[in-house]
């Protein structure tokens, strides 16, 4: 960094460009986050299947994992502004679809051109690094982190209420308003990059990331194959393996990789993805067992079935709390290495899942989980790009990021389906819902996922005391 980059203003040209940024990861993050309260509303009045409506939940999720490195590797060459409202543009007019369908099919396009919204957060965090001090950058990095958690919480909500009292197309049409005023913003305050950046993009290389992707997601987020045509379910998993495997070949012999996976080869951001990846898994867990478990209809000896806007309701919390998670992550970090706060994150969590596990009989300590889950999730994210950074050359910032996006997002998926599996075992022939002891198992589940972070994320803390130890020496 030098002192004559505009980095060092908060305000680039008068714009206010920290709000802008953390808006419109809120933004992508609520516009994702609309499938999963609409399911069944989708379903009745499309009158498509549940399975057929629960694409508009997958759909985004795996478009949003194929265009994160993409966007992420475009956001390091000079077009970065141009890319980012191209981007947001695509979305505007998915919003657009989704409000004014003619069938299933367009709503379903809608959805798709919505999705590659989700690889905008990387691009974010490149922006924040080259534009803003040091200092500032770094904690407007972790907050983008956050945003692109938290807005789970807010779409939800919004988007039950809305449901509730005006339909389906006043939900999506909340979508289309909030992502054309992120557009707008965008224009208005996201700068150029600074000069002299060139980039080119691996066609091949992303074709082959985006296709194992899109298998491996298939297969985890799908439950249903698995017990309808186990062969297939156990075929995709082996095809994305031998895709990815060739995507890692090519990486690692293109002059212009898609992702820098000699990056990976550094301790402390190989260690960071593997934490986020199972820690991911431990925490969307525990988010899609509360919401489940609090509509499920109390005659069956448990839950409260409350409907879509209270369910929303329960996920206040965790976005709350994930903000104030975020903004106590740098007041830990001045204290403790990124690694430990990491630790304390995933402690958070834990606790979560041992409450959720061993307590919810009340309504209210649904409330309390989510809370704490929040929390957890906030301090996590806000201290993960600290540490895939501090080892990260500062043009490669959105690359980085946009492949911990990706663990991310696969991590998520995962997570959901780990719950759905372990649910899916406890359900009795011609029942409709899981025995209770389905939601211990899986919560147990969780907890050991958390488990395992937190023993890695301590390891990776020692061997950076060991490796700054040897170095003053």
């Amino acid at each position: 960094m030098t002192d004559t980059a505009p980095k060092s203003q908060a305000k680039v040209a008068g714009r206010p460009l920290v709000p802008a940024l953390i808006f419109i990861a809120l933004v992508v993050a609520v516009v994702g986050s609309l499938g999963a309260p609409l399911i069944t509303a989708v379903a009745g009045e499309f009158g498509v299947s549940l399975a057929a409506a629960q694409w508009t939940l997958t759909a985004p999720l795996l478009v949003g994992a194929i265009a994160t490195p993409v966007l992420g590797r475009l956001g390091t060459g000079p077009r970065r502004r141009q890319v980012i409202l191209a981007t947001l543009a695509t979305v505007v007019a998915g919003s657009l679809l989704t409000v004014v369908p003619p069938s299933f099919g367009w709503l379903l396009a809608g959805r798709v051109a919505q999705g590659a919204g989700l690889g905008l957060t990387a691009l974010m965090m490149g922006v924040a690094r080259d534009h803003l001090p040091e200092r500032r950058s770094g904690a407007t990095i972790g907050l983008l982190s956050v945003a692109s958690i938290a807005g789970i919480g807010v779409g939800y909500p919004l988007a039950g209420l809305l449901t509730e009292v005006s339909g389906l197309r006043a939900a999506y049409g909340l979508g289309l308003l909030i992502t054309a005023v992120a557009l707008a913003a965008a224009w208005w305050a996201v700068p150029q990059p600074p000069p002299g950046r060139t980039v080119a993009v691996d066609v091949l290389g992303a074709t082959l990331l985006g296709a194992g992707l899109l298998l491996l997601l298939l297969a985890i987020g799908q439950t249903a194959l698995w017990t309808e045509s186990p062969a297939l379910a156990c075929s995709l998993p082996a095809a994305a393996a031998v895709l990815l495997a060739g995507w890692v070949r090519r990486e690692r012999r293109c002059d212009t990789p898609l992702v820098d996976l000699a990056l990976l080869r550094h301790p402390a951001v190989a260690g960071a993805n593997v934490t986020m990846f199972l820690g991911g898994v431990g925490m969307y867990l525990l988010l899609t067992l509360v919401t489940r478990y609090v509509q499920t209809p109390a005659a069956t000896g448990y839950g409260f079935g409350v409907n879509v806007f209270v369910a929303g309701l329960v996920l206040v919390p965790f976005s709350a709390l994930g903000f104030a998670g975020g903004k106590l992550a740098p007041s830990l970090r001045r204290r403790l290495a990124a690694a430990t706060v990491l630790a304390v994150g995933g402690a958070v969590v834990l606790v979560a899942l041992v409450v959720f596990a061993l307590a919810r009989g009340q309504l209210f300590m649904a409330f309390a989980v989510m809370g704490l889950l929040g929390l957890g999730v906030g301090t996590f994210s806000a201290a993960m790009p600290a540490a895939i950074l501090a080892a990260t050359p500062q043009e490669e910032t959105s690359s980085a990021m946009s492949f911990n996006q990706v663990v991310r997002s696969v991590s998520y998926s995962l997570g959901s389906a780990l719950g759905g599996l372990v649910l899916a075992a406890h359900t009795g022939p011609g029942a409709t819902f899981p025995a209770e002891s389905g939601y211990t198992a899986a919560a147990w589940a969780g907890a050991a996922s958390m488990t395992v972070t937190i023993v890695i994320s301590l390891v990776l803390r020692r061997t950076a005391m060991a490796r700054d130890h040897s170095a003053d020496r």
